[in-house]
């Protein structure tokens, strides 16, 4: 914890960047709750769930294709307060209409719609900006904060969301974390250090640096992408399913899996920040992929609640590392002057995904097939493993000598 405080407490501007969004990814935790409690609330809400599940992901690939250049070329500051204010508008309109009237059936599909249109502003301006705001010895450290910050967030939202539910309903909780919005915000205004566009040197005006052909970043990017799909199909629809159809408790089990995911976010992410693995980092990102994977057959053991938040559990511990050495890695890689779009591409990438894989599962859910989409998540999370060790047995052969292709 020593190393994580110190870096907290000397950073001033790298700590209000992380307190900020560790407030509205808390907001964002219990939103998706509230969503898909109004969607499934609706007639033939199951089948729909996939729908709200493409509504809130699928338009990351546009908004990640315009964020991209834009925060190369502008304050990644202004880009940050202005997609909190446009965010914390659009989920604030669902309690805005429920306290005139009724909250129309295809309001919360719009309201996903905008949410995935903009989610990658903070996604890709917030590890873009990280080298700017700590030293390079401190990015690991940094990079599993912001792995943390999304796992506590994430427990504290999918915790609160159950007892909210029944308190203060769905749109009330959407007010909520339009208040978030509003307090990161505020915590990105006070950043002292400007955030502005990183100069091209010389050489990279005439010729840019091939940063897509780099077959280790492009390497993790698909890795990523396919245990994202798993990772989708499991926490948007099947999580949800299950919570309805065969686990007691209905949103207090949909809140528990969540933040038992979260939790294992958290402990592997506090672990990825302050241990270095002696193997080859590609290596370790496939060993702890291939764990991660494991986890999703413990869906098989509903209906009994016990094994399928162990699986979530498993899930999150060991898919946070992957995240925070892949992403220490992008940092060396990538030059300044390209962080922006490259970070803003392959996290669109990664992003973009999970409507595929909720795609998927739903017609299989629909027709109470667990144990086939149990199958598929488990194989699309797996398989990439293997290709992470023959990027790496690539990087052997050019190390000693022998032709890189």
């Amino acid at each position: 914890m020593s190393t994580y405080l110190s870096l907290l407490k000397s950073r001033r501007d790298f700590r209000s960047l992380w307190l900020g969004a560790s407030v509205s990814v808390m907001g964002d935790s219990m939103t998706f709750i509230a969503l898909s409690w109004l969607v499934l609330a609706q007639p033939g809400g199951t089948a729909k769930l996939g729908f709200l599940a493409v509504c809130y992901t699928a338009p990351v690939v546009v908004g990640g294709l315009v964020a991209g250049p834009l925060l190369d070329r502008f304050d990644k500051r202004a880009a940050l307060i202005a997609d909190s204010v446009l965010r914390g508008a659009a989920v604030g309109s669902i309690p805005l209409a429920a306290a005139v009237a009724t909250v129309p059936n295809w309001l919360p599909f719009l309201v996903a719609a905008l949410y995935g249109l903009l989610k990658m502003v903070p996604m890709a301006a917030v590890p873009a900006a990280i080298p700017d705001l700590v030293a390079p010895e401190e990015r690991d450290a940094a990079n599993a904060l912001e792995s943390v910050s999304y796992s506590l967030s994430g427990i504290i939202g999918f915790t609160l969301a159950a007892p909210l539910l029944s308190t203060l309903g769905p749109a009330n909780i959407l007010a909520l974390d339009a208040v978030t919005y509003a307090c990161f915000a505020v915590a990105v205004a006070l950043i002292r250090r400007p955030l502005r566009p990183h100069a091209k040197p010389a050489a990279a005006q005439a010729a840019p640096v091939p940063v897509f052909r780099d077959r280790v970043l492009v390497g993790t990017t698909l890795a990523f992408m396919a245990f994202n799909i798993a990772e989708g199909a499991m926490t948007m629809v099947v999580a949800p399913w299950l919570a309805k159809e065969q686990l007691p408790g209905d949103g207090a089990a949909l809140s528990l899996l969540m933040a038992a995911l979260s939790a294992g976010e958290l402990l592997g992410g506090f672990a990825a920040g302050a241990w270095r693995p002696k193997m080859d980092r590609l290596v370790a990102i496939a060993v702890v992929e291939l764990v991660a994977a494991a986890g999703f057959l413990a869906a098989l053991g509903s209906p009994d609640w016990i094994p399928v938040a162990a699986g979530f559990l498993v899930i999150g511990m060991f898919s946070a590392p992957m995240t925070v050495w892949a992403q220490s890695l992008r940092m060396e890689r990538i030059p300044p002057s390209q962080r922006g779009r490259v970070f803003s591409v392959f996290r669109t990438m990664m992003q973009a995904t999970p409507p595929i894989g909720a795609a998927a599962v739903t017609p299989l859910l629909v027709a109470g097939n667990l144990a086939g989409a149990v199958v598929l998540m488990s194989a699309l999370a797996a398989l990439p493993a293997f290709g992470l060790l023959f990027i790496r047995e690539g990087r052997r052969l050019c190390i000693t000598g022998s032709s890189c292709g």
